[in-house]
């Protein structure tokens, strides 16, 4: 332990910033609280050289704590340091004890409802108008907060025989408690206003809904002219597939293709699916879009309906078991699961059981972003889908953008489109979409002005590369969003060291010790998590396979400033961000 702030080492300087006040109010020693400021500005001093260090710009943070970027969690920490101060501090919360009561039942009330408005923000302009005045008014209540934590701080360290405020002077208090009870009722009326609106905007506190529109189930069916840069791979994965003689002691294999949102996984399984030596191989081919509901019972009813080719109905799942057995029993066939996010073991095994009974050489190939996945359903060496080239992708996007039309009739247009095509990272569907948006554009000044543009600037409902990724980030845990969104901070394409990023990622409230785990094993499992789905991309490992540094794909940092934009209105270097209640620092008023 660090004998000055009482923390462990490792967490010295980088932590000191959000916790010494706290401290202060629960140790049995009490440093003055002058030196608690200024281990506050020595952390936030080694915090900026952090940032210098890794090309973070630090214009662009403002005078707030990130401890939530999910607003969620932020809402949380006010709930839990409200009710502790409620129980345990009363001496100073005389007078304003019931509006601090208040104020916590409509924190909880509002926490109920952010899983709902996180979802329908990106499409709905009133939830991220709201979501931004509640991150105002939590700012509101953190500073109040603090004053209380300092207040108290100071009051104990100068009465420090006293162990409870009930035995203080009240006198003393008489000016700060005037001034915490008017800025509580001032907070409390615009509170009841952003509750008010909550309830208009229809926010419901019911388990969220699935945000996997249908519109994007997919079929065998392989739905572009030409597909460029894959041939290659299909042929490694046809090969082995067909391959029985390296798979006589399974009776079924699975195959995962794993890759980031966009990349072109299902294009890919459509093309094996298509080949002629698969069809020659398998006496049943057989594909179901799976998403986000990993329905046993709905997969086997599809598999079922798909052999058929007729509508069974509803029949209780012991019914389709068996009969899914019994059409699949001795054949040699494929299966494709295509888009998959279930990451339930048991889960798989209910269907993998069901499906153990064709022939030797019986195949399954799965489609995901996670890594997760592909070690739970894999038996076969992983597939990860690889980028497209420079050129594939220019193909791809000229394709689009001219149609039938000769490129070089606009060679003005060609230049500006080989720039925007390099946003593109290789990913496919950010490729074919910049040049849809782009087909019946023919000035200049409107091919520029997409040059120029960031993607989650652009227009989501023509371009449709946001909404695909963002399916990546709705799926995280609530704890790994905000860890995620802060990514943004760094420049594109730079190399992000592990170690850097969970300190960063500490001083600023994002991650915390648990039960089980030290803070530090808290981030290198955050990490390691967004690495498996795929929004972080390994550059260095040690020879355990552990991620030392990674970066983040071009389209994926659009994502995460994406999130920036909706819940905060905008990133710009030239303004303060404002991360659901946080920002990077954090300094007393």
């Amino acid at each position: 332990m660090d004998f000055v702030t009482g923390l462990p080492r490792s967490q010295k300087g980088f932590d000191a910033i959000w916790v010494i006040v706290d401290r202060l109010t629960k140790s049995a020693h009490f440093l003055p609280v002058s030196m608690s400021f200024s281990l506050e500005k020595l952390a936030k001093l080694y915090t900026e050289e952090v940032m210098r260090l890794h090309g973070i710009p630090i214009s662009i943070v403002s005078d707030r704590d990130p401890r939530s970027h999910v607003m969620e969690a932020f809402v949380g920490i006010l709930v839990d340091t409200l009710n502790s101060m409620i129980q345990k501090e009363l001496g100073l919360l005389r007078g304003f004890a019931t509006d601090m009561q208040k104020l916590s039942s409509l924190l909880s009330t509002t926490k109920a409802v952010l899983e709902d408005a996180e979802q329908k923000q990106f499409t709905d302009k009133a939830i991220q108008l709201w979501f931004q005045k509640l991150n105002g008014v939590a700012c509101e209540i953190d500073d109040v907060l603090d004053d209380y934590a300092a207040e108290a701080s100071r009051i104990k360290y100068k009465n420090s025989g006293c162990f409870s405020l009930m035995c203080y002077p009240v006198a003393g208090n008489l000016v700060f408690r005037h001034r915490i009870g008017t800025r509580m009722k001032e907070i409390l009326e615009k509170f009841n206003a952003i509750a008010d609106e909550r309830i208009k905007l229809g926010l419901s506190d019911q388990k969220r809904g699935s945000y996997f529109n249908a519109s994007r189930e997919t079929g065998s069916t392989v739905n572009e002219p030409e597909v460029l840069g894959r041939d290659e791979e299909k042929e490694q994965i046809v090969r082995i597939l067909t391959k029985e003689k390296d798979r006589v002691d399974q009776n079924v294999s699975v195959l995962p293709i794993v890759g980031v949102g966009g990349l072109g996984k299902t294009t890919l399984a459509q093309l094996v699916f298509s080949d002629k030596c698969i069809t020659e191989h398998f006496e049943l081919k057989l594909w179901v879009w799976v998403s986000e509901d990993f329905d046993v019972k709905r997969i086997i009813k599809v598999l079922i309906e798909s052999v058929e080719r007729t509508s069974i109905g509803d029949l209780a799942l012991n019914i389709l078991q068996g009969k899914l057995q019994e059409l699949l029993r001795g054949k040699r066939y494929l299966i494709v699961l295509d888009d998959v996010w279930n990451e339930n073991p048991e889960e798989w095994e209910k269907l993998k059981s069901v499906l153990e009974c064709g022939s030797k050489g019986s195949s399954i190939v799965t489609t995901t972003r996670m890594e997760k996945v592909a070690t739970i359903m894999g038996t076969l060496q992983t597939h990860y889908l690889s980028s497209l080239s420079e050129n594939e992708c220019w193909s791809l996007f000229r394709q689009r953008a001219f149609g039938h039309q000769e490129a070089e009739e606009y060679p003005n247009l060609v230049v500006i489109g080989k720039e925007i095509v390099k946003k593109c990272g290789g990913v496919p569907l950010a490729a074919k979409a910049l040049g849809g948006f782009l087909r019946f554009k023919r000035e200049e000044n409107e091919w520029n002005s997409v040059k120029c543009s960031e993607i989650w600037n652009l227009p989501q409902d023509t371009t449709h590369i946001l909404p695909a990724l963002r399916l990546s980030y709705l799926n995280l845990p609530v704890d790994l969003r905000g860890c995620f969104a802060y990514c943004a901070v760094f420049r594109k394409g730079s190399k992000i060291e592990k170690e850097e990023v969970i300190h960063l990622w500490m001083a600023n409230g994002l991650i915390s010790s648990n039960e089980t785990m030290e803070v530090e094993d808290v981030g290198d499992a955050v990490v390691t998590e967004l690495h498996h789905r795929s929004l972080f991309q390994a550059v260095d490992k040690d020879e355990f396979g552990h991620v030392l540094t990674f970066k983040m794909h071009d389209l994926v940092h659009d994502l995460a400033q994406s999130v920036m934009e909706a819940k905060h209105g905008g990133t710009e270097s030239n303004r303060p961000i404002r991360h659901g209640g946080f920002s990077y620092y954090k300094r007393r008023h």
